[in-house]
């Protein structure tokens, strides 16, 4: 039997829809339990909802409708991203569901009998959207010490929890776990920021609110949200006060750990392990406090205009594309930060040019060598293994191990980026390789099966490690390597990474097709940007009509144009001007230098890996000193903009236009 494994995301607040800040947490936790299965860990993934309190109370007023109506709409906006973005949690917790209700008031019956709550009155300073109460000096500048809002006047009767009881203990329980809190920085911050400073006892009810669950004993108070969210955790899983747990609780809990933002890490590693040590039960193992995705430098906000939603990135990018970048961009320590023109940007070159061009072009070319299929190990054996093929070896099996050391830390874009260096490994081995000019040479064709092999082996330990990042592109990816009898029966997935080499000899690849579609950033930019535009603006100006067409030519005049496909291998300026940028082109047959007068409309960067055509047969030329052996064909818009012609990677390098 496998070992259990318990993660949770915080449950999210059902005020609004959630923004793509808010997704980063789900999509984190998705991978970290697609990592864990992939282990072999029996893998238990819980999310929800939270939703009570008086904000929701409020906004449902607001609208005309009842509380449950407002928490069933959001609650299944909620819900539908994390299925959009195909996350495979165990099980969905609403803190509206029935069981939760009567385990939340069971939990606070015995914290009340045993002493740990107490009735009393509370007056202070209370923020509405936080659903917090502050003392004076609490208050930053006078305003609530977590959001920067306004707090008002607050007093009315109350249960608290005794916080202060369990001071001495929980500064001690987190100096002797040292990785309880996680990272280092927040431990330090809950230790000096809060528990040092002395513990107040903690509000648990409400009189002034409707909107909750009801104390059992005392019904003109609503348990607050401590008591009633922070429980799902073990409400989820069957607890009972009793002890007559439920299966899934015996099982999996403690939890291995919470994965919450960094702004909630106190309410679950001080309230809720006060709460839990008052029950007698067990404490998480850990609790991993992670950094916000910020738009650009500024915490999102409906009220700033800088809200991007998941579904809105998802209809252009696709799902795959979506977690790529949230779990790519956000640091282990540091704030992450979004816009249109950095995911555009990681799209590209990440996943349109190293991934997804490495994948295509290497299926295409087995396909044109070998007939789409994998090389006999006879043919391979043949051809003495070089140093390039030893290097791409090491990589390759000593990647699961990388990877398995960052999501051990939780340093999530890490171990993703330690899975694209492979990749980007692959990309130069074939450059080191040259299997174009192998297949020139039929003596050649032995080294040029090993290479086959060496990069769809590569792709394939390439396409295992992505599971847990891009399930659906992984799967893609291992449809062009089918894996040999040997491989498949390693019965841990991460194993099965370790192992270089496990392609099935004779086994057809499949047809060649481009998993990402270069984005035209120009072209998206622009679309963005008059769709934010204020409707009162005027029209824009109508584009000029396309030019007349040129003077008609016969076919033999046409056919001594020779425009054959290219590949760019390498792209940069020219010193000496500022329109020019001098490509460096594999054409099927060698290399050849280009110069071509576009730099005001692309980088050099975004240009590498790109697939496009050129006029082969001109005579060379020489532009600000710079010889020019060819001419690129592109197409000048009615604005006066110049695109390049870019073809379809499956085009292999060398293709005549006809």
């Amino acid at each position: 039997m496998h070992e259990p494994y318990y993660l949770t995301t915080a449950i999210a607040y059902t005020s609004r829809k959630p923004h793509i800040g808010n997704t980063y947490e789900i999509v984190m936790t998705d991978a970290l339990a697609r990592f864990r299965r992939m282990q072999g860990y029996d893998v238990y993934f819980l999310t929800g909802t939270d939703e009570h309190g008086q904000k929701i109370e409020e906004i449902a007023k607001e609208a005309g409708i009842t509380p449950q109506e407002h928490v069933d709409k959001i609650a299944g906006e909620i819900r539908a991203i994390c299925d959009l973005l195909n996350t495979s949690y165990n099980q969905f917790i609403r803190t509206t569901d029935e069981k939760h209700t009567k385990i939340v008031q069971d939990i606070f019956r015995r914290l009340y009998d045993q002493g740990d709550i107490y009735k009393g009155e509370y007056v202070g300073k209370y923020c509405t959207p936080c659903e917090s109460f502050w003392t004076e000096s609490q208050l930053k500048d006078g305003k609530c010490p977590d959001c920067g809002r306004e707090v008002r006047d607050a007093k009315e009767e109350a249960y608290f929890l005794k916080l202060s009881k369990y001071q001495d203990w929980i500064e001690q329980y987190i100096e002797e776990h040292p990785d309880f809190i996680y990272p280092e920085a927040r431990k330090k911050e809950m230790l000096n920021n809060f528990i040092k400073q002395g513990l107040q006892d903690l509000c648990v009810s409400r009189t002034t609110v409707k909107w909750g669950i009801p104390v059992p004993f005392d019904d003109k108070h609503v348990i607050y949200i401590w008591i009633d969210a922070l429980s799902n955790y073990i409400t989820a899983l069957g607890y009972d006060v009793n002890g007559n747990h439920g299966e899934l609780y015996k099982k999996y809990w403690p939890a291995d750990v919470h994965i919450i933002g960094k702004d909630i890490v106190r309410f679950h590693s001080i309230y809720w392990v006060i709460m839990l040590h008052a029950l007698g039960a067990p404490i998480p193992k850990k609790v991993f406090g992670h950094p916000w995705m910020l738009f650009g430098n500024d915490k999102m906000s409906k009220s700033r205009g800088n809200v991007i939603y998941a579904d809105e990135l998802v209809d252009r990018f696709g799902v795959d594309a979506v977690r790529y970048y949230l779990l790519a961009e956000m640091p282990f320590a540091q704030d992450g930060s979004i816009t249109y023109e950095s995911m555009i940007e990681r799209f590209n070159s990440d996943l349109a040019n190293t991934l997804g061009n490495l994948v295509n072009r290497t299926v295409a070319m087995v396909n044109q060598y070998f007939g789409g299929i994998v090389p006999e190990k006879s043919l391979i054996a043949a051809a003495p293994e070089e140093a390039c093929d030893a290097e791409l070896k090491e990589i390759a099996e000593s990647a699961a191990d990388k990877l398995t050391e960052n999501l051990d830390s939780f340093r999530v874009s890490d171990a993703l980026a330690a899975v694209m260096a492979l990749a980007s490994r692959c990309n130069k081995y074939i450059d080191e390789t040259t299997p174009w000019v192998l297949a020139k040479n039929p003596e050649s064709r032995p080294r040029l099966a090993r290479v086959m092999y060496h990069l769809l082996s590569g792709i394939r330990i390439l396409g295992g490690l992505l599971k847990p990042f891009m399930p659906e592109t992984a799967e893609k990816i291992l449809k062009h390597t089918p894996e040999t009898d040997e491989i498949r029966a390693i019965e841990c997935e991460l194993d099965r990474c370790r192992v270089f080499g496990g392609v099935q000899y004779g086994a057809a690849v499949g047809e060649a097709k481009p998993m990402f579609v270069r984005v035209n950033a120009e072209a998206l930019l622009k679309e963005l940007a008059a769709a934010q535009a204020a409707p009162a603006e005027e029209p824009a100006a109508a584009e000029s009509a396309p030019e007349p067409f040129a003077e008609q030519i016969d076919i033999d005049t046409f056919a001594k144009s020779d425009i054959r496909v290219a590949k760019v291998l390498a792209c940069e300026k020219v010193k000496k001007s500022n329109k020019l940028l001098c490509f460096r082109l594999f054409d099927g047959v060698g290399e050849r230098q280009v110069v071509s007068g576009i730099a005001k409309w692309y980088t050099p960067e975004e240009l590498v890996g790109k697939t496009l055509l050129v006029v082969a047969n001109l005579k060379p030329v020489k532009l600000c000193g710079v010889e020019s052996c060819g001419m690129i064909c592109s197409v000048e818009q009615p604005d006066g903009s110049v695109r390049l012609v870019t073809l379809d990677d499956t085009l292999l390098p060398g293709s005549r236009l006809c």
